[in-house]
């Protein structure tokens, strides 16, 4: 299933109009992040989005203080929105742990969150960016620090952010086939270019591989494929070249 990051389009409103774009573009799916759903108005106004388009939204993101501290009112916009499994996306700089045992520590405090959400039926887990593949100084990867802590942690990887963290994206979906529900798919325009878009491009026209990539997610069962773009200057020519080109893979 190919589903497109509504975060790619902050930049481009209404939203009513970027599911339609999307919609014709040939996704059947979209994944949420927090201004979609940031109040009962916002989530209403998300349903009628995809009603008129037929979109679903399997997978949303959400931030770690609202899944710990609002957990009936994320139950809520999950089941309104008919989603299927909830990922944590990020922790800011300030509150990144600076040692091994606080990275483990965080996976556990992952896992207690993500508890109620598992409980009431939801896949649950981490999404990652670079950060979580530089060594510590005592070597070990926050992102296994994080798994270690957090035993019963999904994983939705983002391929490009582990490229960015200098990691070998292929050893990791081997090393965690099993817990690699989800996946982001973009893509890094070779050294020096596209600056105004933060370095990254429309997927199949970077340097990442794309071909061999997806064939080892699909191979280990990964279903949803989440087109993503961090800063396009033109969401729609991202939105239409770049599942054109998955759907090539």
């Amino acid at each position: 299933m190919f589903s497109y990051q509504l975060y790619c389009s902050r930049n481009f409103p209404p939203m009513d109009a970027t599911l339609a774009m999307v919609a014709k573009a040939g996704y059947s799916a979209v994944e949420g992040y927090g201004a979609l759903y940031v109040d009962d108005a916002a989530v209403a106004a998300t349903q009628a989005g995809l009603a008129s388009t037929g979109l679903t939204m399997p997978t949303g993101h959400f931030g770690l203080a609202q899944l710990e501290s609002d957990v009936e009112k994320v139950l809520g916009i999950a089941r309104a929105l008919k989603m299927e499994r909830l990922y944590c996306p990020y922790v800011m700089p300030a509150d990144r742990p600076a040692d091994a045992a606080g990275w483990v520590a965080f996976g556990q405090r992952l896992q207690k969150a993500g508890a109620p959400y598992k409980a009431a039926g939801y896949g649950f887990g981490w999404h990652n960016h670079d950060f979580e593949f530089r060594p510590l100084s005592d070597g070990s990867i926050p992102q296994d620090r994080i798994f270690e802590g957090g035993p019963g942690l999904e994983w939705e990887i983002d391929v490009a952010w582990v490229i960015r963290g200098g990691a070998d994206p292929l050893a990791w979906i081997e090393r965690y086939k099993d817990r690699i529900t989800a996946a982001h798919v973009k893509d890094i325009a070779p050294a020096g270019e596209n600056t105004d878009e933060d370095g990254w491009a429309d997927v199949g026209y970077g340097t990442v591989d794309w071909p061999t990539i997806m064939a080892a997610l699909r191979k280990i069962g990964v279903k949803h494929f989440v087109m993503e773009h961090d800063n396009p200057k033109d969401h729609q020519r991202f939105a239409t070249r770049s599942i054109a080109a998955a759907k090539a893979f």
